[in-house]
């Protein structure tokens, strides 16, 4: 048995979700989650996954209290796989004491599955992009 694999790709999913998972969780009448789009005002008026709090990253430390209680499990996303900023912002939240995951892919990956995508003037879906979707894991 590869113990240090076991460990290492356990490790990954107790801190680690996908787009795919995320929205499925988000179906439910309770996710078990508060999603939070760590991005930037500009960022999140382009689209956001609907029903996500937005909190970006400078400002977890001053906000994160006020806005989710203490034992709230929080999941974290970005613009995509290109950027640290969702993995920043789980950190910030694992440093309050928070149960954090941080959402693969971020919206990049959730939009190119095709999922709903939330701005001001409503939500929209765009085809799934055939080389992300269906992945079928």
């Amino acid at each position: 048995m590869n113990t240090p694999a076991i460990a290492f790709f356990s490790a990954k999913l107790a801190f680690q979700t996908d787009v795919a998972d995320v929205h499925t969780a988000l179906a439910t009448p309770d996710p078990g989650f508060v999603l939070v789009d760590s991005r930037s005002r500009a960022a999140w008026d382009q689209g956001r996954v609907p029903g996500a709090l937005h909190l970006p990253t400078a400002e977890i430390p001053e906000r994160a209290s006020a806005l989710l209680g203490p034992g709230t499990p929080v999941v974290t996303y970005c613009w995509g796989p290109g950027c640290d900023g969702a993995t920043r912002a789980a950190l910030e939240f694992a440093r309050l004491g928070y149960e954090v995951k941080e959402m693969l892919g971020g919206i990049e990956y959730w939009t190119r599955e095709g999922f709903p995508v939330a701005t001001a003037t409503g939500v929209t879906h765009t085809p799934a992009d055939p080389l992300t979707a269906p992945c079928g894991c």
